[in-house]
């Protein structure tokens, strides 16, 4: 038998009309589920760990992330402050100084609004016989100078690499530097930090993802939490010849490594101006779809037979109706990703269908302003948390890491405010509660009761603050985990 007695936690109240006790309980984990809930309980000769009056809520999930890209992020030029191109181009200057003959690659950088625009040339002149790549903050396409472009077999020519010729250039960078940076050691590294902010399980939606890597992965400790591992189209040969279906444990992965969704790109991005949308943007240009409606379709449908949830990509509105269609048609489960653009009608269809909305609030904040460039006759509709909420679609929320920091805090902070602390909510009718989003971060685990998997986070403050939602939101930022645990696995502590 393992455990251990928890002593004094105060159980935050988790989902719609939730309870909790009114003061601290103790809480006994055996054997990695939670055995018993109540005052003053007996230790019968289990470890105790003072939660000293801490707050205590399951584990926060983060619904959507890119956990190889967000570990190679750690490793390259943070280029996610930058405002402009000078900007970015003074930090690959400094850092072109500071790693004398190694290429440069840089992650995080936001064209769409700068008043210059990133050519070839200006990349050319500045690096000379180096190698520069540059990847933009929504992933969905690089700027690259003439050296890299040669190096990654690329056609040479002025202007970005974007989508869908983005994406299959992507691999081959292990060209320029040598090590694809995804080694155990360093998915070891940013699960430690995601456990620090009280994170117990992922949803990881990697590109080019094998199961075949996640053995090495755990027998090397780095299977610290849970961890859905999704398959694309051009990957799902792998999964189904093994028989993978959604919820089964990898094999040799041990219970915390399991088979997630099959992801699908059905369109591009807002920063591309590639998400498919029903009206046209400012300047022209509906995006596109990535997949044709029959393509679609096929997808969803492979995987209802195999047993796959699915996780389909739609930012624009048209993608999401698109998406939609297939999903009715099929009757397969699964998700809208990102979902950035509905229309009302949409909100009320998917509650309907049972699809949920897999959405990161983070990204409102960074894609505010393009927004209001691009989109201006609808706004309003965007990151639309409240319809989705009132019209009974089961909301997820996540980071997209790299894209959005992996951080469950910032983005309920961001559904609750959604904006910065110190700038006006932007569209603060489609706000959610602290409750609400809270909820919608712990995988559908309620309070913490008796017989729940011991997959728990003893927090430094409680999660659920009064105030306004500025004041709110800056609580929420700051919140950390002093404990956090995995199946009853201390994987945090800074108590």
């Amino acid at each position: 038998m393992s455990g251990f007695l928890l002593r004094r936690a105060r159980l935050v109240p988790v989902g719609p009309g939730a309870s909790a006790p009114p003061g601290p309980v103790d809480v006994r984990v055996v054997d990695g589920r939670v055995r018993e809930v109540g005052e003053s309980l007996r230790a019968e000769g289990l470890p105790e760990v003072a939660a000293d009056g801490r707050f205590l809520v399951p584990g926060l999930w983060d619904q959507h992330v890119h956990l190889g890209q967000w570990a190679l992020a750690a490793q390259r030029l943070d280029l996610t402050t930058t405002r402009s191109r000078q900007e970015v181009l003074d930090q690959v200057a400094e850092r072109l100084e500071a790693v004398a003959g190694l290429p440069v690659v840089g992650w995080g950088h936001r064209p769409a609004t700068w008043s210059e625009p990133p050519t070839t040339e200006v990349l050319d002149e500045l690096a000379g016989d180096r190698a520069v790549v540059l990847i933009a903050g929504d992933g969905h396409h690089a700027w690259l100078n003439r050296v890299a472009m040669r190096a990654l077999s690329l056609a040479e020519r002025e202007g970005m690499v974007s989508e869908g010729e983005w994406f299959a250039t992507y691999p081959r960078l292990v060209r320029l530097v040598g090590t694809d940076g995804t080694s155990p050691e360093a998915y070891l590294h940013v699960m430690r930090e995601a456990a620090a902010r009280g994170v117990t399980g992922l949803v990881d939606l990697e590109f080019d993802q094998s199961f075949s890597a996640w053995p090495a992965r755990v027998e090397a400790g780095a299977a610290l939490l849970r961890v859905r591992v999704g398959a694309y189209v051009d990957t799902l040969d792998e999964f189904s010849a093994a028989g993978m279906q959604t919820g089964q444990p990898l094999p040799e992965c041990g219970e915390l490594v399991t088979m997630g969704p099959l992801k699908i790109i059905s369109d591009g991005s807002l920063n591309t101006r590639t998400a498919w949308c029903c009206r046209e943007y400012v300047g022209g240009g509906h995006g596109a779809a990535n997949i044709s409606a029959s393509g679609l379709h096929w997808a969803l449908d492979h995987a209802r037979r195999s047993n796959l949830d699915v996780a389909v990509h739609a930012i624009g509105d048209a993608a999401v109706w698109q998406a939609l269609d297939a999903f009715e048609a099929t009757g397969v489960r699964g998700s809208v990703e990102h979902a950035q653009l509905v229309r009302r009608e949409d909100s009320r269809r998917m509650a309907q269908l049972g699809v949920r909305a897999s959405v990161q609030p983070a990204h409102l904040i960074d894609d505010r302003l393009l927004t209001e460039t691009i989109w201006p006759d609808r706004t309003e509709r965007c990151f639309a948390l409240r319809w989705f909420v009132d019209d009974g679609v089961e909301v997820v929320l996540g980071s997209d890491a790299p894209v959005a920091p992996l951080d469950p805090w910032l983005a309920i902070a961001a559904a609750v405010h959604r904006g910065e602390p110190d700038e006006d909510a932007w569209h603060p009718e489609q706000h959610l509660t602290v409750a609400e989003a809270l909820a919608a971060s712990t995988d559908g685990r309620g309070t913490v009761a008796v017989g729940d998997a011991a997959d728990l986070a003893l927090l430094d403050t409680d999660p659920l603050p009064g105030g306004d939602p500025v004041e709110q939101a800056r609580v929420l930022r700051a919140v950390r985990s002093d404990a956090t645990w995995v199946a009853g696995d201390l994987v945090h502590s800074s108590l």
